[in-house]
């Protein structure tokens, strides 16, 4: 089966309502499987004591300072807790409506690093689970259900939402990807500024709603990485065939 359908698709952008109803459907799909993993509170834990063992190791175990100093300052709580969910969602998807309209050429690599990265994540989600803060009995408050009144573990959400799937982060891949471009595309300074510094807001709200290690936005942001790779590697050998062709058609007019 040839595989030139496929890479065509996945080099070119598509009509708007095409890109928007693939998109959303790749993620219902992501949420079903990602609901769908069987670990258990055990495995979890330990591979939770081991990042936060290797944390200690390496001195930058921090996450309970960074949710004790947001929760100081009265009305950041609930911020964070509702911006943890809007900003992944609506913030990502403004963002790639945004790049369709206005930066066409660049949207068709975002979005195959956002699926090529989306993918890897969801094997990582099986193979290695892991609780986070807010579950892992270490003191961190659960922000966005206390604060935002969203209950994460709710039967509701429970039935698609694995509380088990948090590394890699893709909280902070996703802004990882948003900010990066953003900053690389636009035009206006304040822009490019909102680029740079959305990651960093990203990782702060992660750690300070207690749903995120430091260890899962490193794994994010190299998911994502490995997502380039795989979404440049595609293109590479779209362009490939169209320069041999080059080569012998300049070889054969010589």
């Amino acid at each position: 089966m040839s595989v030139a359908p496929i890479q065509r698709a996945a080099s070119a952008p598509h009509r708007g309502l095409i890109e928007v109803a693939t998109l959303i459907s790749l993620y219902a799909l992501y949420e079903v499987v990602r609901g769908q993993g069987n670990a258990t509170v055990d495995v979890a834990q330990k591979h939770t004591d081991w990042i936060v063992s290797l944390e200690r190791h390496l001195h930058v175990f921090g996450e309970r300072s960074v949710q004790q100093a947001a929760h100081a300052v009265p009305g950041l709580s609930p911020v964070l807790g509702i911006a943890y969910i809007v900003l992944h969602f609506l913030g990502t998807g403004v963002f790639l409506v945004w790049l369709f309209r206005k930066h066409r050429e660049r949207f068709p690599l975002a979005r195959n690093v956002l699926i090529a990265a989306t993918g890897i994540a969801l094997v990582f989600y099986v193979v290695f689970p892991v609780a986070p803060p807010r579950l892992a009995g270490l003191g961190f408050v659960d922000t966005v259900s206390k604060s935002a009144k969203v209950n994460l573990s709710s039967d509701v959400l429970g039935s698609l939402y694995n509380p088990f799937a948090a590394v890699p982060s893709l909280h902070f891949g996703y802004a990882l990807l948003v900010g990066l471009t953003l900053a690389s595309v636009a035009r206006r300074t304040f822009v490019r500024i909102i680029g740079w510094s959305y990651p960093a807001v990203m990782l702060f709200i992660i750690v300070g709603t207690g749903n995120h290690f430091f260890f899962d936005a490193a794994a994010g942001g190299l998911t994502i990485g490995a997502g380039y790779l795989l979404a440049t590697g595609v293109g590479a050998r779209r362009r490939e065939p169209r320069s041999r062709a080059a080569a012998r058609s300049a070889v054969l007019t010589y």
